[in-house]
C-alpha cells in the first residue's frame, strides 16, 4: 500500500533495522551512472550472471558488428523519445556484470513515479515522490536491487530532485503571446509574477482537479494518476508558481522559474544564514529519509542544485546528514549537480555542506579533447592544482570532493549537438585512454553507461546519447534486439585491469598528481604543449603517496608509437634504480623496466605504443 501521506509513514519502524555502512572514503569509489530505462529490462540471453554462470534463457541475444544499422532509422528514432523497458529487475541482474568491471557504486537515474501522460523516461517529472514508477517495478524491487549490490560490494546512489515535481499542473496565462505549432497561444514565462493555475492535472494531463489537497472520496480519479502526491506536495503554496525559465543565466529567474514544463518547488527564503525551509523543503526531507530507511541507499545525487537558494541545499544537506548518521550511515554522500563553473561549484560546496560537484568546471571537455590531442594538458591538470579560491592542499579538496566524468546523458557543454566520446575522430582508438584519464586522476571516478562497450550516440537531441543496453528498439549503433553486456568487450577489458590496479594502489586513489615534464633529447624539458592547434606527444603525470610514486603517461599521437624522458620526484628516486612497467596497452611491455637517471632531477625514459597508455611503479 503506498502512502497518501507522509503522515502515514511510519519512518520510526523503518529505521529501526541494521544498515549497510558507508565507505570509509568516497575518493576509493568508481561510479558507473546509467538511465534505469535505457540499462536493462532481463530479457537478454548470452551474458554471464552475477554468479558466474551464462545465462541461456532471454531472448536478446549479444550484439555483433554486423547487426549494426539493423534497425529501421525513423522507428529507431521514435523509439528513443519514448519509455524503453529497463527496469530494476533487469539492472539488478546486471550487477555481477558491474562488479567485474571494477565498479564499486552505481548511480541510477531517478526511480520515482512520473506523470501518466508524457513519456518522461528520464526520471525528472516526478508525480508522486514516495512511490517507484510502475515502468521500473516496485519499491520492493528497489529494495531487492539495493541488497544485492550490497553484497556484490557495491553501493547504490540515487538521483533526487528538489528543486521540481513534473507537469503536475496548468497554467491560465494572461500575458506573452507566442507562436506555437502555428497558433498563436499565451506563453506562461517568467517576468517574476505568479500567474493563475487552472488545476492539477488529471491522468490524461487535462486540468480537470482543483489546485489544493483533495479528497479522495470527492475526487477518487486524483489517485493514483493526477495531480501529485504525497497529499503535502497539493498545497498551492508549494510552488513558485511563476512560468517558465527563458533567461537560464539571470537571478532570481533561474532560481523562481519552471525548469521548462516542470514545476518549480517554492524551498523557503532569506539569505544562507537566515534561510527559512518551507513546508515544501520540510516535507521533501522526509521523503528523503523515508527512502534512504526503506531502501538502505547509501547517497543521493541531488539535481539541479544551481536552481536551489543555497539556504535550501544547506538545509537538505544537514537533515539529511544528520538522519544518515542516526541509522549508522556515517558517511551518506550527497553529490551535487553544480553547474557554472568551478569558483560557483567550490563556493556552493563549503557554504551547503554538499560532499560533491558532479564535473565542475570543463573537466569532460579538457578530459575528452586532451585525449583526443586538441587541449593543452596544463589546462586539463590545472583544474585540480591549489590557488586562491582553494584555501587547503588541493589534493585533499579534490581528491573526494568532484565527480569525474567525460561522458554524460545531457552534455550541456555540446549545446544542441550531442557526441559521445567515440563518435568522434580516434575516439574508439583513444577509448582506453580516456577512461584511465578518469580512472587514475584525480576525483571520484565516474563511467556512464556504455562507455565501456564503445557507444558513439550522437546526433541533435539527448536522446542520441541515451542508448539502451539492452537493445529494445533504440540499441546502440542503430540497432534493435541486440544487448551490449559483452565482457568480452577490449575496451571492458582493458579498464577492469585498470581498476583492479587502481583497487590495489593506494597512490591512484588518494595520491596528489603532478603533470610532467618531458624531452626528446634528455637536456631540454618542459611541459607537453599544443602545436599548431594539436599536440601528438606522450602526455605524463604522477600520483605520489607518502613514499610512493606511481607514473602513467597516455600517447596522443595515433597513428605513431612515441618516446620521451619524463620527470620523476628527484627526492623519491635513486640514480640506477628501476621502475617497472604495470601495465600497457602493448602487453609485451608489462614487467619491462626503465633505468632512473640525473636528469632534469631525475628522469626516465617511456616508449608508449601509438594511442597507448603506460603505468609504471
Amino acid at each position: 500500500m503506498i502512502e497518501h501521506s507522509l503522515q502515514a509513514v511510519n519512518l520510526s519502524s523503518l529505521s529501526d533495522g541494521k544498515f549497510f555502512p558507508s565507505p570509509a572514503a568516497w575518493e576509493d569509489q568508481v561510479l558507473y551512472f546509467l538511465l534505469l530505462d535505457r540499462f536493462s529490462d532481463g530479457q537478454e540471453k548470452g551474458y554471464t550472471s552475477n554468479d558466474g554462470a551464462i545465462v541461456r534463457r532471454g531472448s536478446t541475444p549479444v550484439f555483433q558488428p554486423i547487426d549494426g544499422g539493423n534497425a529501421e532509422e525513423s522507428i529507431w528514432k521514435a523509439a528513443g523519445q519514448n519509455f524503453c523497458g529497463g527496469n530494476l529487475h533487469g539492472l539488478t541482474s546486471k550487477l555481477g556484470y558491474l562488479e567485474r568491471l571494477g565498479v564499486t557504486a552505481i548511480w541510477i537515474s531517478p526511480i520515482f513515479k512520473q506523470v501518466s501522460f508524457k513519456e518522461t523516461y528520464h526520471g525528472y517529472g516526478i508525480q508522486n515522490f514516495l512511490d517507484v514508477d510502475p515502468h521500473f517495478g516496485k519499491r520492493d524491487d528497489l529494495r531487492t536491487l539495493v541488497r544485492t549490490a550490497h553484497a556484490h560490494g557495491i553501493y547504490v546512489i540515487l538521483d533526487i530532485i528538489l528543486n521540481h515535481t513534473g507537469d503536475v499542473f496548468r497554467y491560465n496565462p494572461n500575458r506573452y503571446w507566442t507562436e506555437r505549432d502555428g497558433q498563436t497561444v499565451m506563453d506562461p514565462r517568467w517576468d517574476g509574477h505568479p500567474y493563475d493555475v487552472q488545476g492539477f492535472h488529471d491522468q490524461f494531463g487535462e486540468p480537470t482537479l482543483p489546485f489544493q489537497p483533495l479528497d479522495l472520496t470527492v475526487h477518487p480519479e486524483a489517485w493514483p494518476h493526477g495531480a501529485v502526491w504525497p497529499i503535502e506536495f497539493q498545497e498551492p503554496g508549494v510552488f513558485t508558481g511563476k512560468g517558465h525559465i527563458t533567461n537560464w543565466d539571470f537571478s532570481p529567474e533561474f532560481l523562481e522559474g519552471d525548469f521548462l514544463d516542470l514545476k518549480n518547488i517554492q524551498l523557503g527564503s532569506g539569505d544562507v544564514d537566515q534561510f527559512q525551509p518551507s513546508p515544501a523543503l520540510k516535507a521533501l526531507a522526509e521523503v528523503y529519509k523515508f527512502w534512504m530507511a526503506f531502501a538502505d541507499v547509501d547517497g543521493y545525487r541531488v539535481d539541479t542544485v544551481k536552481h536551489m537558494d543555497l539556504g535550501a541545499s544547506r538545509y537538505f544537506a544537514s537533515v539529511i546528514h544528520e538522519f544518515a548518521q542516526s541509522i549508522g550511515k556515517e558517511n551518506f554522500y550527497l553529490i551535487g549537480e553544480i553547474t557554472g563553473g568551478r569558483t560557483r561549484a567550490f563556493q556552493t560546496l563549503e557554504t551547503t555542506g554538499l560532499d560533491a560537484a558532479l564535473g565542475i568546471d570543463d573537466i569532460p571537455d579538457k578530459m575528452e579533447y586532451l585525449v583526443k590531442g586538441y587541449r593543452n594538458p596544463e589546462d586539463y591538470f590545472q583544474l585540480f592544482r591549489n590557488s586562491i579560491l582553494v584555501q587547503k592542499e588541493s589534493h585533499v579538496w579534490f581528491r573526494n570532493r568532484v565527480v569525474t566524468l567525460f561522458d554524460d546523458h545531457d552534455q550541456v557543454r555540446k549545446g544542441p549537438n550531442k557526441a559521445r566520446f567515440c563518435a568522434g575522430p580516434d575516439g574508439p582508438s583513444g577509448l582506453v585512454n580516456v577512461l584511465a584519464l578518469n580512472a587514475l586522476t584525480m576525483g571520484i571516478p565516474c563511467i556512464y553507461y556504455g562507455s565501456e562497450q564503445y557507444f558513439d550516440g550522437h546526433g541533435p537531441s539527448d536522446q542520441f546519447i541515451r542508448e539502451c543496453m539492452f537493445g529494445g528498439e533504440f540499441g546502440a549503433f542503430q540497432s534493435h534486439h541486440r544487448h551490449f553486456f559483452n565482457e568480452e568487450s577490449h575496451a571492458y577489458q582493458q579498464l577492469a585491469t585498470i581498476l583492479e590496479l587502481r583497487r590495489k594502489k593506494f597512490a591512484l586513489r588518494r595520491g596528489r598528481q603532478y603533470l610532467r615534464e618531458i624531452s626528446g633529447n634528455g637536456i631540454d624539458f618542459g611541459l607537453p604543449r599544443m602545436l599548431g592547434g594539436q599536440i601528438r606527444s606522450v602526455v605524463p603525470w604522477s600520483r605520489i603517496f607518502n613514499d610512493q610514486e606511481i607514473l602513467l603517461a597516455i600517447n596522443t599521437d595515433y597513428a605513431s608509437p612515441r618516446s620521451a624522458w619524463v620527470t620523476i620526484d628527484d627526492g623519491l628516486h635513486q640514480v640506477g634504480r628501476t621502475l617497472t612497467c604495470l601495465y600497457s596497452t602493448s602487453p609485451v611491455q608489462i614487467g619491462q623496466e626503465t633505468t632512473v637517471e640525473a636528469r632534469n632531477g631525475k628522469a626516465v625514459v617511456l616508449t608508449l605504443p601509438a594511442g597507448g597508455l603506460v603505468i609504471y611503479e
